[in-house]
């Protein structure tokens, strides 16, 4: 069967940002709702992007250290169909966000060195047992900040079990998909600065280059899979 890696093009903040992730192919769209993120955007905002979003493409909302009725609020006004929480909120804090706004959760988990590939399937065990909105694990960089850093990990941290079922996150760029996703095999890839012309300016060119390196690596894996298959 033919592997199709979901891409996500987030941090998006203008109408003509939103077209162009659309007409390349992308799954999901992100908008950030954390107010010190030079790609924040207003619910209201928000909801007059996602109202020329046609039917099939996810969109995301991200928030960071936000309480159940903040997210609760911005979902009641922009139809988001996934949120992805981004900041220090615990296991506990994230499956009661999910349960206020009443929407699937991806969780961040952000890798420093010493993470350990058991660490990751410990967490995402921990909030699968938390919550029935937990939908996957998104995997970042550690920096002493919130949000893309534009910094990649040690992708060979990720347990090859695991890695069918995580959004990979972190230093992405048109250069280093196809890379990327044909050594991780991840479910998803989600990219903000690495397609960007400046902070929430997104370069409609780099998002096309951007979805035609992931399909690179899907048509890799492909053939390595036929190759792979008796004759």
């Amino acid at each position: 069967m033919q592997q199709r890696t979901r891409i996500k093009i987030c941090g998006l903040t203008r109408a003509e940002d939103v077209a162009a992730a659309v007409a390349a192919g992308a799954d999901a769209i992100g908008f950030v709702f954390y107010p010190k993120s030079p790609r924040h955007v207003t619910p209201a905002r928000a909801a007059a992007l996602i109202a020329a979003v046609p039917p099939f493409v996810g969109c995301v909302g991200l928030f960071v250290n936000a309480s159940p009725e903040e997210v609760a609020a911005t979902c009641a006004v922009a139809p988001l169909s996934l949120i992805q929480l981004h900041g220090d909120e615990t296991v506990a804090e994230s499956a009661a966000i999910a349960a206020a706004c009443g929407r699937q959760f991806l969780r961040v988990f952000r890798v420093k060195p010493d993470t350990r590939p058991a660490d990751l399937l410990e967490y995402e065990q921990l909030c699968r047992a938390a919550s029935p909105l937990f939908s996957s694990l998104l995997l970042d960089t550690y920096v002493d900040a919130y949000g893309g850093a534009g910094k990649v990990f040690d992708w060979s941290l990720i347990p090859k079990e695991l890695a069918p079922r995580v959004v990979l996150s972190g230093g992405l760029s048109v250069n280093s998909a196809t890379d990327a996703v044909v050594r991780v095999r991840p479910y998803a890839v989600d990219i903000s600065s690495g397609v960007e012309a400046a902070k929430g300016i997104k370069d409609a060119r780099k998002i096309a280059d951007f979805v035609g390196a992931v399909r690179a690596a899907d048509t890799i894996i492909e053939r390595e899979h036929h190759h792979e298959r008796p004759a």
